[in-house]
C-alpha cells in the first residue's frame, strides 16, 4: 500500500485550510468566512464542475458505458437507504434512520469537488458524464428514504411524494450543476475559451476559501453531535468507508476508468447534508436535525477528504 499518497493528501493546502477551520473554532476565535461569500463561492464550484464536464462531455462519444454508469450510480443512490435504515432504526428511531439513510444514500457535491482536486493532483482525468451522474445521484436516495418513513412510521410524514420529488431534483445545487453541464455541452469551443479562466485557473483558490468555511461549520456542529454517543459516530465512518472500498472494487465491471472508479467510489461514500436536510424539513420534520447533519459533514466529510480518497485510490490501483 503506497503511503505517500495518503501523506500527500494530508498535505494538501485545501485539506489544510479545512483543519485550520475546525482549529479556528477549537480556540473560539472569531474567524469566519461570511454567509453571502460562503454561498457565492459554492455557487461557482456547482457551475464551474458542471460547466467544465460539460466540456469534456461535448468530446465524448456517446456509449451503452455512458447508460450503464448512470444505472449504476442511481441504483447505489436509491439502494443504499434500504440496508442503512434497518441497521439505524433499533437505535436511533424510524424518523432519524430514515433521514439518516436518505443522507448516506446520496451525495456531498462538496465531496464531489474535493475528489476531483484529488484527481487533479494524481494527474487523472474523469469522463465529463460524471458530473450528471453525479447530479442524478442526489434524488433518488430522498424517495428511497420517504418511502421508508411512510411504511414503517407510526404517524404519516408531511408533503406528497410528488412534491418531495420535485423539491430533490430543483434544489439549487442539482439544478446549478446539471443547467452548467448542458451549457457547457453545446458551448461553441472557442466562446468557451473565454471564461476558461475563470472556471480553470481560480479554481482551487475558491476550494480553499470554501472548505474554510466548511471546516469552521464542521467544528461549530460538533459540539452538540456527541450527545448521542459513540454509534452515530462509528456508523459515520464504517459505513461511507464500506460503501467507497466495494465500490472502489466492483465499479470496474462499469467503469474501466481509473478516474471514474474513483468518483464513483466517492460519491458511494459521501453522504448529503444540503440537499437531503432540505427535503427532510419538508418530508420529516420528526428527525433531528442535530444528529443526520453533523454526522454527514462534521465526521464522513473530514474522514473522506483525509483517509477515504487515499484509500479508495489505492483499492483500484491495487485491483
Amino acid at each position: 500500500m503506497d503511503f505517500q499518497i495518503l501523506i500527500n493528501n494530508l498535505t494538501n493546502p485545501s485539506l489544510l485550510f479545512f483543519v485550520l477551520g475546525i482549529l479556528a473554532v477549537r480556540f473560539k476565535s472569531d474567524l469566519e468566512i461570511p454567509a453571502n461569500s460562503a454561498k457565492f463561492i459554492a455557487l461557482y464550484l456547482m457551475l464551474s464542475i458542471g460547466f467544465k464536464g460539460g466540456q469534456e462531455l461535448s468530446h465524448s462519444e456517446f456509449d451503452i458505458s455512458i447508460v450503464w454508469a448512470l444505472l449504476f450510480g442511481l441504483t447505489l443512490s436509491a439502494g443504499v437507504p434500504f440496508y442503512t435504515f434497518f441497521i439505524l432504526r433499533k437505535r436511533l428511531g424510524t424518523p432519524n434512520a430514515a433521514a439518516i439513510s436518505a443522507a448516506y444514500g446520496s451525495i456531498s457535491a462538496v465531496t464531489f469537488v474535493a475528489a476531483v482536486a484529488f484527481l487533479d493532483i494524481q494527474g487523472t482525468s474523469f469522463g465529463g458524464h460524471m458530473v450528471a451522474v453525479m447530479a442524478l445521484m442526489e434524488a433518488p436516495a430522498i424517495i428511497s428514504g420517504v418511502i421508508l418513513l411512510r411504511k414503517y412510521s407510526d404517524t404519516k410524514p408531511e408533503g406528497g411524494m410528488r412534491q418531495i420529488v420535485k423539491h430533490a431534483l430543483t434544489n439549487a445545487s442539482v439544478l446549478l450543476i446539471l443547467g452548467s453541464l448542458v451549457i457547457g455541452f453545446i458551448a461553441d469551443e472557442k466562446q468557451a475559451e473565454g471564461i476558461k479562466p475563470f472556471v480553470t485557473d481560480i479554481f482551487k483558490g475558491f476550494l480553499a476559501v470554501f472548505l474554510l468555511d466548511m471546516g469552521i461549520s464542521s467544528g461549530r456542529k460538533l459540539k452538540s453531535f456527541f450527545k448521542y454517543g459513540y454509534f452515530s459516530t462509528v456508523f459515520a465512518i464504517v459505513v461511507p468507508l464500506i460503501n467507497g472500498c466495494i465500490v472502489a472494487f466492483i465499479s470496474h465491471w462499469i467503469a474501466p476508468e481509473s478516474g471514474d472508479r474513483f468518483i464513483f467510489s466517492i460519491l458511494a461514500a459521501s453522504a448529503s447534508y444540503i440537499a437531503v436536510p432540505a427535503a427532510m424539513k419538508l418530508a420529516n420534520p420528526e428527525a433531528d436535525e442535530g444528529l443526520y447533519i453533523p454526522m454527514a459533514l462534521a465526521i464522513t466529510f473530514p474522514f473522506n477528504i483525509t483517509f477515504g480518497m487515499p484509500v479508495y485510490w489505492m483499492i483500484i490501483q491495487y485491483f
